[in-house]
């Protein structure tokens, strides 16, 4: 028996909207999705499976049709694309996709929150958005840490359906079609919100598809995936020498001393560095009498150099065709917060094979050397020098015109009427946000800064970590969602944002950067107490 879902709904703001035709969920079991409805080459794709699913989100319950799908590659030996929609009871008419993570390779979580989403308000499914997402065209290795499984790469078509983001248009192209065979309707708007490799697809899709979203949020974004990859290689070798791995106490006695010599440069010492362009931190200060590694109270020679090239631009002695030339580097705040200490330097340090306990940037560098690099599961991550990468110099270059296409003129998204919303941790340990605000000046410099605010926003949120993970200093939230719908269905750019700490129960001013939040007097748990300041 076909179970049956009544799809109906109104467009929030626009009155009443007429009923559409009821959908019968499995009737779109093993429904042909053609290749002609995809803008990239691809023999097609298939649902494999529908079901009715009822979930209390945010407090609200939703009834929804789950459809999994998948989009058949033209290179036989290339992996499918999986994808799934959510296509809720009473739909809003808007569309959101979710990007991935990593090296991707599992379909993002559909009843899940924006990044940096703010914990009392619905998520998007809640608020019955049409969701929809994809594996980037690979799947996950159980074997493999999640979101480290870099084996694709050695598959060309699947390699750019991850790294130049072709399986993005592709699962969006695919999951309109379906959207409109269920609803007999097309989306009003379509949105995309993703951070880190999802941050990073954000931008790729305004870029390349300016005409494919109507609104973009992009979080902690890693735009520069392979200029980071050679910065995470140099650090790799760095943290392998005799010696210069700071363990777990020496990261917290950074972390500490940095806290105390710079939190008070925003007028209030409350564990959260905002003015951290102002914070100049040497850490020759801790350094053990005589160079020597003594104990955990103190940093051996060895030890400085390290966690000093952490916090260093890295730029290589080469040309490579996407024009980049460095990778800017990590506050001091960032590598040595011991609340997640496994997306900075690690609980030990790199070695081959290389330890599930090192950096998630070593793990990352690592897949990324024996699979995109050389095309050999038995390379040493250790063999390729950043520096000085000889035979692989080539074939690094060429692979930056697919990781690093990084076209900031976003002048045809702009016109088609898109919005920009970048988010960026100011203690991010993974992503640095020093990168993202390099995008965003670039952008600032092709276009200007005005016709730059039309469309994008760039806020900096200080004490943020990469995704809100473990215990971050200051755990961002934000209705980002909302702010974008009312900039592109009402004109109305976000004014004067405030972003919740939800571990800490305060509030701040959300400030465009480069402003940052300063104390001025009153309760430090309140935004009201302080004031955007540059």
């Amino acid at each position: 028996m076909l179970v049956t879902l009544v799809l109906a709904g109104a467009i929030a703001g626009t009155g009443p909207a007429s009923a559409h035709p009821a959908v019968e969920c499995a009737g779109l079991d093993q429904l042909k999705i053609p290749a002609s409805v995809m803008s990239l080459p691809t023999t097609g794709g298939r649902v494999t499976s529908t079901s009715v699913k009822t979930s209390v989100l945010s407090g609200v319950t939703i009834t929804y049709c789950q459809v999994e799908a998948s989009i058949s590659p033209v290179d036989p030996a290339a992996p499918e694309i999986k994808m799934r929609v959510a296509l809720p009871h009473g739909w809003n008419r808007q569309a959101m996709m979710f990007g991935g993570g990593g090296y991707n390779g599992t379909i993002p979580d559909l009843t899940a929150n924006v990044p940096f989403g703010p914990a009392d308000q619905p998520v998007p499914l809640a608020r019955r958005y049409a969701m929809f997402a994809g594996d980037s065209g690979h799947q996950q290795n159980p074997a493999v840490p999640p979101s480290l499984d870099g084996s694709f790469g050695t598959n060309d078509e699947a390699l750019h359906n991850f790294a130049a983001g072709d399986a993005l248009k592709k699962t969006r192209d695919a999951s309109l079609f379906l959207i409109r065979h269920a609803y007999r309707a097309k989306p009003a708007e379509v949105y995309f919100a993703g951070g880190s490799t999802g941050g990073r697809e954000g931008l790729v899709v305004a870029q390349r598809w300016p005409e494919a979203f109507d609104g973009v949020i992009s979080a902690y974004p890693a735009w520069n995936n392979l200029s980071e990859a050679l910065y995470l290689g140099y650090l790799t070798q760095i943290l392998a020498q005799p010696g210069a791995f700071p363990g777990v106490e020496k990261q917290k006695l950074l972390y500490d001393s940095v806290i105390n010599a710079c939190d008070g440069l925003d007028g209030v010492r409350d564990n959260v560095i905002s003015n951290e362009r102002g914070c100049h931190f040497d850490p020759r200060t801790l350094r053990c009498p005589g160079g020597a590694d003594t104990g955990p109270g103190c940093l051996s020679d060895a030890q400085v150099t390290a966690v000093t090239a952490m916090s260093t631009s890295f730029e290589w002695p080469y040309r490579i065709a996407s024009g980049e030339t460095g990778y800017p580097g990590f506050p001091f705040l960032s590598g040595a917060d011991m609340r997640t200490p496994i997306l900075g330097f690690g609980t030990t340090p790199p070695a081959d094979p290389m330890p599930v306990t090192s950096g998630y940037g070593m793990q990352y560098w690592n897949q990324w050397v024996k699979h995109f690099l050389t095309r050999d599961p038995g390379h040493s991550a250790f063999a390729v020098d950043p520096r000085d990468p000889g035979r692989w110099r080539e074939r690094i270059s060429y692979l930056s015109t697919i990781q690093d296409r990084n076209n900031v003129d976003l002048r045809p998204f702009a016109r088609a009427g898109g919005k920009l919303i970048l988010l960026h941790g100011a203690a991010d340990e993974l992503v640095s946000h020093r990168s993202t605000s390099d995008y965003y000046q670039r952008v600032q410099q092709k276009l200007g800064a005005h016709s730059t605010g039309t469309f994008l926003r760039y806020y900096l949120v200080p004490g943020a970590n990469h995704a809100n993970v473990g215990a971050p200093a200051f755990a961002a939230g934000w209705d980002s969602l909302s702010a974008l719908e009312s900039w592109v269905r009402k004109g109305q750019a976000p004014v004067r944002p405030i972003v919740t700490d939800a571990s800490h129960d305060r509030t701040r001013p959300l400030c465009e950067f480069p402003y940052w939040p300063r104390y001025r007097a009153g309760d430090p748990g309140t935004a009201s107490s302080f004031a955007c300041t540059r």
